[in-house]
């Protein structure tokens, strides 16, 4: 079997698995919501390609989730518990990578995987692993879109991913990526199944792990945050008690977190813009696992063997105070400022001009009228803004976005007739907050040329930093060591972040 490493790129299509027979899609043992959807949607597609498909999951237990047993029932998934089958001709493992310990080894004579957690070992040649996902469904969301299918001409299939993402994402705070958001806007799903199916989640029991959990909660005054240890349960529940967690006075931001065989699933609360929930779950996770979601609610893992690895001793209270002293780090660590408030000492910053490099810009008055209030869809999260004439938008040497008003383009830009190509990940969109229509952005797109302009003012940042920009005073750009904090010579009011990488690619040292 041909193999790849961990870390490499990956680009499977669901084209190239219908040349094989025999094929068998397989889910993690004790699958959830999301590994059912991604299943379900995969043998859609090698069905409508003529080829036949059996989906199966194995392990100990049968499904016993009132919320998955109306999901397999109502959708008509048809996941056939195993515990053993013939060699597959092809074995394709959703929401879970072939050899890993939550997926028991089925035989085969070649192996796909289509996944989104992070890579811990080996994959095999064929795989598809978006780590950076919110979920499976995404995945192939993205995947059949690849291939030119609309999710929406099977309503079960755009049910089934649509509630993938919702479980998988604790009901869409921990998303992190535009594909999952473009996946829960865009899925014309079924509202009685889903109400359906969460409200069935919920059993007795998890209902005492709430209770039980609540009785022992820890609170720091002083960084004004609560940290909840639960017990085993699924990852909502996890959410309901951030929730209530909350809402208690003196605790502005929370964890709640439970400790199970794998890793350290846990939820995080926000209700101060100076704290991100999703940033503060990111950096929790940082090195061991992953974390994301929203300004108010996020979550992560925290995956057991990398912290073993960081010489963390996987027990209860070396776990506790292990995310403690994270929290406090976090807190202590970090700089704030904000615009109108915070005035530069220019004499500790050096004079940059952006070196002459092609971008591209869009006037946002060629796509939604002035006046309209629009989010623009970027990796970094959706960035509200109203559109103006004289507004613009940036669109940067690695594919990240910015607004600008026209005089300071004027000011710092050329327009070209040469033709524009986006270079990022995730072409991105405008969403109309008042319909919510969908405007791509690439179509208005035109190229343009720096031509450095007055430049900025500039020093490296030596720690981390929070910073909120005359644009936007409810949310802030993260800067991290080794990044810069930029200021404008025209406008040392308007202050923000340039990534390391990106500052050193666009921007070169000047003495004026």
């Amino acid at each position: 079997m041909e193999m790849k490493s961990a870390g490499n790129d990956t680009s499977l299509r669901l084209s190239d698995l219908t040349r094989f027979d025999g094929i068998v899609i397989q889910c993690h043992d004790n699958p959830d919501a999301d590994a059912l959807a991604s299943g379900f949607a995969l043998r859609w597609y090698l069905g409508r390609m003529g080829v036949q498909a059996r989906f199966v999951y194995s392990g100990s237990h049968p499904i016993t989730k009132s919320n998955l047993i109306l999901m397999n029932e109502n959708l008509g998934i048809g996941c056939e518990h195993v515990q053993n089958i013939e060699p597959a001709g092809l074995l394709i493992t959703v929401d879970c990578q072939y050899g890993e310990s939550n997926v028991t080894a089925l035989p085969a004579a070649q192996v796909a995987v289509i996944d989104h957690h992070q890579v811990s070992g080996t994959l095999p040649a064929m795989s598809e692993v978006r780590s950076n996902y919110g979920s499976c469904s995404t995945v192939l969301y993205e995947m059949l879109r690849a291939e030119g299918i609309d999710i929406n001409e099977d309503r079960n299939i755009a049910t089934a991913l649509y509630y993938g993402l919702m479980t998988d994402t604790a009901d869409f705070t921990e998303i992190s990526h535009p594909s999952d958001r473009d996946l829960r806007d865009i899925a014309s799903f079924n509202k009685s199944f889903i109400t359906l199916f969460r409200n069935s989640n919920l059993s007795i029991e998890e209902l005492r792990i709430a209770g039980d959990a609540l009785k022992n909660t820890i609170v720091n005054e002083e960084r004004a945050y609560g940290i909840v240890e639960a017990g085993p349960c699924d990852s909502n529940i996890l959410g309901i008690i951030s929730d209530m967690f909350l809402e208690v006075d003196g605790v502005q931001s929370c964890i709640v977190y439970n400790i199970l065989p794998a890793g350290v699933k846990f939820s995080v609360r926000s209700c101060v813009k100076e704290v991100k929930a999703c940033e503060l779950a990111a950096f929790l996770a940082e090195h061991l696992g992953g974390g994301g979601g929203h300004l108010v609610k996020a979550g992560g893992f925290l995956k057991r063997d990398l912290l073993v690895k960081a010489g963390v001793e996987y027990e209860k209270e070396a776990v506790s105070s292990f995310i403690a002293s994270r929290m406090n780090e976090y807190f202590d660590s970090t700089t704030i400022l904000y615009a109108g408030e915070y005035t530069p000492d220019l004499s500790e910053f050096g004079r940059y001009r952006k070196k002459m490099f092609a971008v591209g810009y869009v006037r946002a008055a060629d796509f939604a009228e002035p006046g309209r209030e629009v989010a623009i869809r970027t990796l970094e999260g959706d960035v509200d803004v109203t559109v103006t004439e004289d507004l613009f938008i940036i669109l940067n040497v690695n594919g990240e976005i910015y607004p600008i008003r026209e005089s300071k383009f004027a000011r710092s830009y050329r327009v070209t007739d040469d033709p524009y190509v986006y270079p990022g990940e995730y072409p991105p969109n405008v969403i109309d907050n008042g319909n919510g229509e969908r405007i791509p952005l690439l179509p208005f797109a035109r190229s343009c040329v720096s031509v450095g302009g007055d430049g900025i003012y500039a020093k490296e940042i030596t720690g981390r930093m929070k910073v909120f920009t005359v644009w936007d005073a409810e949310k802030y750009y993260l800067g991290r060591k080794g990044d810069f904090l930029a200021v404008r010579t025209d406008d040392p009011t308007d202050f923000y972040v340039i990534e390391k990488g990106i500052f050193a690619k666009t921007y070169e040292r000047f003495e004026g």
